[in-house]
């Protein structure tokens, strides 16, 4: 039996789904009240539990040989607290109960924004995290989930972490952060964006990552796993070939900084409203950050796929959905290589 945390998430849903396609026999740890509904009709078996609680992850745990933990608390504010306790303690909860269960290992997700950055060279895992350096909230806890990963391998735990860029693909329930512009530049609702670049990787890289992970990784290592850096430039090209829609103007990142911090002193007071920007989102994008994903391919074979592929992928997926029209004009396309 696998556990799998996160379900609902958009990694963990493409995660949940290579691992049912597998054959795999899952058990995902779910919420009570949350909506779960991105599970149904799918062969798992559900508990509940909250991954502050430990005696409800002591009997999400039992009778597990491994165990993805997927899930994390991931957004743009800044209730630091609210990071800690799911993201940290969480993780510190989950690690103790498979420890105690006798959980033969575990993939933790891990994120770029917690591994070192060197403007001249690409991110790579030996590089550590600066505190001193400016990050957001996010960064700091998942800096912190990978030292309570270390912790329990001291403590004899097979822990893995896999490190996952920006994720771009389908099965993305909320959306993310990214699926969000997608969304927006398909409906038309993008008014503007800012230059800059990032690294991102394909959903079906991420998740076949984790698999890799489980079956190769060595214990208290980390691998990075990224489908390539592409600017916003790049990004906006794919978005106009796959929507059929044009682009918006580009404008300084200064000004969207600027009005990035002014919509920021409004919407910090509504922490659930959607943010498509951020001050520290925009200065991530200028960053032009890079990540260098050698170690995964050449110690567990990780092969990335197209970046296109994954992008034609989510939105397909959002127009089967509704979330998305598809504009009149446009056929659906056949050259991506798209898979049923």
């Amino acid at each position: 039996m696998i556990l799998l945390t996160g379900a609902n998430g958009h990694l963990g849903a493409n995660l949940l789904r290579r691992l049912l396609r597998d054959g795999a026999d899952v058990r995902v740890l779910l919420r009570r009240g949350s909506d779960n509904s991105t599970v149904d009709g799918l062969s798992v078996e559900r508990v509940y539990g909250d991954l502050r609680d430990p005696q409800s992850l002591a009997a999400a745990v039992s009778g597990c040989r491994e165990i993805y933990h997927a899930a994390a608390l991931v957004a743009l504010h800044n209730r630091r607290q609210e990071f800690f306790d799911h993201n940290v303690m969480g993780t510190r909860n989950l690690l103790r109960a498979a420890l105690e269960a006798g959980v033969g290992k575990v993939v933790v997700s891990g994120s770029l924004s917690a591994v070192g950055y060197d403007p001249l060279r690409p991110s790579d895992e030996s590089m550590p995290f600066n505190p001193f350096q400016e990050h957001m909230p996010y960064a700091f806890s998942k800096a912190c989930v990978e030292h309570e990963c270390l912790k329990a391998v001291a403590n004899g735990l097979d822990v893995v972490v896999a490190i996952s860029c920006a994720i771009v693909g389908p099965w993305d329930f909320k959306p993310s952060r990214m699926g969000r512009v997608l969304a927006d530049f398909a409906n038309g609702r993008m008014r503007a964006y800012v230059p800059g670049g990032f690294e991102f990787v394909a959903a079906r890289d991420i998740a076949e990552g984790h698999v890799l992970a489980m079956r190769k990784g060595r214990a208290g290592q980390r691998y990075i796993f990224c489908s390539g850096f592409r600017t916003v430039d790049d990004l906006m090209g794919i978005y106009e070939r796959v929507t059929g829609r044009k682009r918006p103007p580009c404008v300084p990142p200064g000004l969207m900084a600027f009005s990035a911090s002014a919509a920021g002193l409004v919407l910090d007071r509504f922490p659930t409203v959607p943010r498509r920007f951020t001050p520290a989102s925009v200065r991530l994008l200028r960053m032009q950050r890079r990540a260098d994903c050698a170690k995964a391919m050449s110690e567990l074979g990780y092969q990335p796929t197209s970046i296109e592929q994954a992008i034609q992928e989510a939105y397909e997926w959002f127009v089967d959905r509704g979330v998305v029209k598809r504009p009149l004009a446009v056929a659906r396309p056949h050259a991506v290589g798209v898979d049923s």
